[in-house]
C-alpha cells in the first residue's frame, strides 16, 4: 500500500528506491581491492558519492561491518521474518565462499531487472529467469531449492529455526504483502491494515 492505496505491488517501496540514481544493481566486480581501489576512487573524484550510504544498491556492502546489506530486510513487519531473511542471506554466503558454483559473470546481469520486477510485482508468484541456464522458475521454487542446497550451512550456522521460517513462508504461509492483502479484503479498512501491521510487530507471526 503506498498512500493508503494498494499498489499491486508486493514491494512498492523498492520502486521508490528505484526512483534514485544510484539504486539498483551494484557494479561488477570480482574482488574488493577492484571494487574500493578502481570503481569507488572513480566515483569518490566525481564529487557524486562520498561514502557506501551514497548508494541506494539492493545489496551492498558495509566495510564498516564487513557485512552485506540486503535491503530486503527494511520491510518485514515482524522481527522474526527480518531475523529469517538474515539468516537465509549469511547460509548463502556460506554456500558462495565455497567457490562450487559457477563463477559469476557480467552476463548474469541481463536479466536482473526483470528479475527484480518480477519479486515486486508478484513476489513468491512471480517468475525468474536464471542467468546461467536461461531457464524459468517461479521465485517461490528458487527459494525452497535454494535452501535445500544451504541447509547444511544453516545446521553449521546453528540458524535452521530462522530457515524453517523461511520455508513456511516459501511453501505455505505467503509473505506480508499477503497478509496486508488479506486484511484489507476482509475489513475494507485501511486503518484496519495499519493496526494488523502494528500488533504483527508487537506479537509476531
Amino acid at each position: 500500500f503506498s498512500q493508503g492505496v494498494d499498489t499491486l505491488f508486493d514491494s512498492a517501496r523498492l520502486n521508490s528506491v528505484f526512483a534514485f540514481p544510484l539504486s539498483g544493481r551494484a557494479p561488477f566486480t570480482l574482488s574488493w581491492d577492484e571494487f574500493a581501489n578502481v570503481y569507488f576512487t572513480k566515483m569518490e573524484s566525481t564529487g557524486v558519492v562520498k561514502s557506501m550510504k551514497d548508494f541506494y544498491w539492493d545489496i551492498r556492502p558495509k566495510p564498516e561491518y564487513g557485512t552485506i546489506e540486503l535491503r530486503v530486510c527494511d520491510t518485514p513487519l515482524t522481527v522474526e521474518r527480518a531475523a529469517g531473511l538474515a539468516c537465509y542471506l549469511q547460509a548463502l554466503c556460506r554456500h558462495l565462499l565455497e567457490r562450487t558454483e559457477l563463477p559469476p559473470e557480467e552476463d548474469d546481469y541481463l536479466v536482473y531487472t526483470y528479475n527484480r520486477f518480477q519479486a515486486c510485482r508478484f513476489g513468491l508468484d512471480g517468475m525468474m529467469v536464471n542467468p546461467k541456464t536461461r531457464e524459468q522458475i517461479s521465485i517461490r521454487e528458487d527459494i525452497l531449492a535454494t535452501l535445500r542446497r544451504t541447509a547444511p550451512h544453516g545446521q553449521a550456522l546453528n540458524s535452521m529455526a530462522a530457515l524453517d521460517e523461511i520455508e513456511r513462508t516459501a511453501a505455505r504461509a505467503g509473505n506480508h504483502a499477503t497478509f496486508l492483502r488479506n486484511q484489507y479484503k476482509e475489513s475494507g479498512s485501511v486503518q484496519s491494515v495499519v493496526r494488523a501491521s502494528v500488533e504483527a510487530l508487537r506479537s509476531g507471526p
